[in-house]
């Protein structure tokens, strides 16, 4: 069994104690610190990363299996405006995911949780997963990165949306997802850029955001 799999449940279960927290549900109505998202469409968001696993593995492999990078240039919202239907889309799958209220939001979690927890250490190491919102594939291990970075970027933006301390993670699980968002960054903004932000403040571009 791949290193990834335990990295990401173990961000998962850090989500999931975020989610619980009595901070999110005091706030459940107002906005988040992400424009256009509510707290609680976040929350559902953030969510979404366990539900989303589960309902991969029920797939069947969906076109080619590509790499990470490819997936991220097929992917609409990474560039797309706030406005873009898929950015429309993922928010108002947010606010879907949490329309029960934040119980029954830290319930399903918590249960998808568990399930995940016994079902990705039974997946042979060679797994691949289609994607029902894609028209293409990606390695179990693959994916799960993809998730495990979308856990770890909205658990902060969660905790500064309701005013508590980002979760504190180990380093093997931050290490990965700095590594691949450095890569994106790379991609988009090419390798001079993030050389100078990461070492050069007088030279240093506005942003580096892989995103």
């Amino acid at each position: 069994m791949a290193e990834i799999r335990e990295l990401y449940l173990t961000a998962a279960a850090s989500a999931v104690a975020l989610l619980r927290d009595q901070a999110v549900a005091a706030a459940w109505a107002k906005p988040s610190a992400l424009t256009e998202f509510s707290v609680a469409g976040l929350a559902g968001h953030l969510a979404q990363q366990i539900f989303r696993v589960d309902l991969a593995l029920d797939a069947e492999p969906n076109g080619s299996v590509i790499p990470l990078r490819e997936h991220f240039a097929r992917s609409a919202w990474v560039t797309a405006g706030l406005e873009h239907e898929s950015n429309v889309s993922i928010r108002r799958g947010g606010e879907d995911a949490a329309a029960e209220g934040p119980g029954s939001l830290v319930a399903l979690a918590q249960a998808g949780l568990d399930k995940l927890t016994v079902a990705l250490r039974a997946e042979p190491a060679d797994r691949v997963l289609g994607l029902p919102w894609a028209q293409w594939s990606l390695t179990l291990d693959d994916f799960l990165l993809t998730r495990l970075m979308e856990l770890v970027v909205h658990s902060d933006d969660l905790a500064a949306s309701v005013g508590i301390p980002t979760p504190e993670l180990p380093q093997d699980v931050i290490d990965p997802v700095v590594d691949l968002l450095a890569r994106l960054a790379v991609h988009r903004h090419g390798p001079t850029a993030v050389i100078r932000a990461l070492s050069r403040t007088e030279r240093a571009p506005a942003t580096i955001s892989a995103f």
